[in-house]
């Protein structure tokens, strides 16, 4: 049997659980998750590699209406992941309408490219209301494969896998096949601590902060790791550092830890926190902080 390879790019709305159905899949936690929408901000590589296929899976941001210059970058990750697919894996779920977001399903299905239709989270509902779901996505969608799964749960996600490999194209591996992503270390480590601020502070503060890690060197026993933290304003700060620092060592201690975890080697994290009142539409800062591409 010759050797199959392709991209599979995976897009939904924000929550649907894109990001969880691609950690199942890899077989590695590469994206970060929390209950909040607009948590994964990057297109996100994960390999899968055997003897006769290498799958290239691509997590993207939940689809939205741009309101500043960081969700415009956003959406372009999303748009280029519309024109370089192989397969591409739409994910739903049992609660959101079919019609939201509708202009990127007609995208899609003005395509030539197999689409698999993911309707998540079926463990939160009924068989009944299940078939009422796909009936409307045959509707929306008519030539998707559709697949009902729970990623949460591991349900279908063998399905999942199988149908994907079968509509490769043939052809060599695009990247090493000891390779497990495109990014490299310090990313997922200022990924880590950005998901623990995501969990640990409510309302807007998750989505004016960003992380730099201006430091990532390992020494014999352990990676010595200093980021910066940016917040949009100086309120935010406070609420970033808590009361004698209670909440900032809070994040710092959940996210070493987790590093720790990733990275295989014990982790010394410094974290500080800057203010940055324009960085989400600054193109400049957009760019170093890696949302806008040369």
């Amino acid at each position: 049997m010759s050797h199959r390879s392709g991209f599979v790019n995976i897009l939904g709305n924000p929550n649907v659980g894109k990001s969880t159905l691609m950690n199942e899949l890899v077989g590695e936690r590469l994206s970060i998750i929390t209950a909040k929408a607009q948590t994964t901000r990057h297109r996100i590589m994960g390999l899968v590699n055997t003897d006769d296929y290498q799958i290239v899976f691509s997590d993207t941001p939940g689809i939205l209406k741009p309101n500043y210059k960081l969700q415009e970058s956003m959406m372009k990750f999303v748009n280029t992941a519309i024109t370089d697919a192989d397969v591409f894996l739409y994910v739903t779920d049992v609660v959101e309408t079919a019609d939201k977001n509708i202009e990127y399903v007609e995208r899609l299905k003005k395509t030539a490219t197999p689409i698999i239709l993911i309707i998540n989270k079926v463990d939160l509902t009924t068989q009944e209301k299940l078939e009422e779901i796909v009936e409307q996505w045959k509707v929306r969608l008519p030539e998707a494969m559709i697949i009902p799964a729970s990623a949460k749960e591991k349900f279908n996600t063998d399905v999942i896998m199988g149908t994907i490999t079968k509509l490769l194209p043939e052809g060599p591996p695009f990247f090493p096949k000891d390779q497990l992503t495109d990014k490299p270390l310090r990313f997922f480590a200022s990924e880590i601590i950005r998901e623990k601020i995501f969990l640990n502070y409510d309302k807007e503060v998750p989505y004016c902060t960003e992380v730099v890690i201006e430091s990532f060197v390992e020494d014999a026993k352990l990676m010595r790791v200093s980021a910066v933290i940016y917040v949009a304003r100086q309120s935010q700060k406070g609420i970033i550092i808590g009361k004698q620092g209670s909440a900032l060592k809070k994040v710092g201690t959940e996210a070493r830890k987790e590093m720790e975890a990733f990275l295989g080697t014990k982790v010394f994290l410094e974290l500080f926190v800057k203010v940055n009142d324009k960085w989400r539409d600054n193109e400049r800062d957009l760019k170093n902080f890696g949302y806008i591409q040369d």
